[in-house]
């Protein structure tokens, strides 16, 4: 079995690598934590060149690649902490978009995405923080041929970098059935985005208001009322490719611990003889590999479109979320006093792996949906 990326992937990986080392060091990184989006248009201008806003995207509306190409760059994003809207709109809305969107609303928003012209995301998530079926109660109700949204979505991803912005509503029931996506482009009357003060400054998350928001009728994404089977198709992707952004910040803590054991001397020798640092390294290591072998095979999943994709995107999440939190908690530790100060980038990967262990659900919510999946 050859579980190996092609040779045209690992080319991406290293320019993927290459360019964000030169485009985004930490002192950048930082510099864009400073702002009010965490998003910066020439970088962006600079990845979409690069073609990456248009990977995993199908060729006839502008895209090239495949899910497994957007996968790589991911990683590579993960290990620079690559701040803005790229998760956002390449891992949220994009997918939805490709399961859920018309032909009229694929052209022309996943054409604008993969130019680099537009950026969007998903508003899943309420004031619950659940990603069940169940926690969608914003509603949507018919309004003169159109639609009325009321209610308020918590944690959007990057919501005031998006031109567009895929809204979960409930259109009638509960549970499953009755849920709806919409399609909102720009700031309507009624609609309010707040940016919210959270542990991960590198990534900015917002409170979305619609207080009788008003939208035409050709807003709508996919069938009303039955829209979950689209959306959960959608978050198998999603939920791969953080792991993979997750996976690379896992790697990127490791090395950079490794490196410290090795140059920082106690008593006349390298920390990393000793055992107390040396075993912390290795189960770092086997944390880190563990995960990505999990990573990857959601991965496949999801682009094969195997049976079993769910189930692995679950059993990914459920592993790295935990993997990440602890390997970047002993990165911290391996680095002593040093590791704990503002100066010293290991606090945000921390903060990353704190903030993407939560989204999408966290390996609580992971494990009970791969329990499920045993008839337990």
């Amino acid at each position: 079995m050859d579980f190996a990326f092609s040779e045209e992937q690992e080319m991406l990986r290293r320019s993927a690598r290459d360019f964000l080392a030169k485009e985004c060091s930490s002192k950048v990184v930082r510099k864009l934590m400073e702002g009010p989006d965490a998003y910066d248009p020439t970088l962006w201008r600079k990845i979409a060149d690069l073609g990456w806003t248009a990977l995993g995207i199908p060729e006839e509306y502008g895209g090239v690649g495949t899910f497994l190409d957007l996968v790589v760059v991911f990683e590579e994003a993960g290990r620079a902490l690559l701040p803005g809207p790229f998760f956002a709109t390449m891992g949220l809305a994009v997918p939805v978009l490709i399961e859920a969107g018309s032909e009229a609303q694929k052209k022309e928003v996943l054409g604008a995405i993969a130019q680099g012209s537009a950026r969007a995301t998903l508003a899943f998530t309420e004031p619950s923080g659940r990603w069940d079926a169940g926690a969608v109660t914003l509603t949507a109700t018919p309004n003169a041929g159109g639609w009325q949204l009321n209610g308020v979505k918590l944690f959007v991803p990057d919501a005031e970098a998006a031109d567009y912005i895929v809204v979960a509503a409930r259109t009638r029931g509960k549970g499953e059935e009755g849920i709806s996506l919409f399609l909102v482009k720009g700031r309507l009357k009624g609609m309010t985005v707040t940016s919210l003060k959270t542990l991960d400054m590198t990534r900015r998350w917002s409170e979305v208001r619609f207080d009788g928001v008003k939208l035409e009728a050709d807003s709508l994404l996919g069938p009303a009322d039955k829209a979950w089977p689209h959306l959960k198709r959608a978050l198998d992707w999603a939920t791969a490719a953080l792991c993979a952004e997750m996976i690379g910040g896992t790697q990127k803590v490791l090395e950079t611990s490794t490196e410290y054991a090795k140059a920082r001397h106690q008593f006349g020798k390298p920390i990393g003889i000793y055992q107390a640092v040396s075993h912390k390294l290795a189960d770092m290591l086997v944390l880190s590999e563990s995960g990505r072998s999990a990573t990857y095979y959601a991965a496949w999943a999801v682009d094969a479109d195997a049976p079993d994709r769910s189930l692995a995107a679950s059993m990914a999440k459920a592993y790295v979320s935990d993997a990440y939190r602890k390997v970047a908690g002993d990165g911290i530790q391996v680095h002593g006093g040093i590791g704990f100060t503002w100066e010293h980038d290991m606090h945000l990967y921390f903060k990353r792996a704190k903030s993407s262990e939560v989204t999408l659900g966290d390996a609580t919510y992971h494990r009970e949906l791969v329990a499920q999946s045993l008839d337990l």
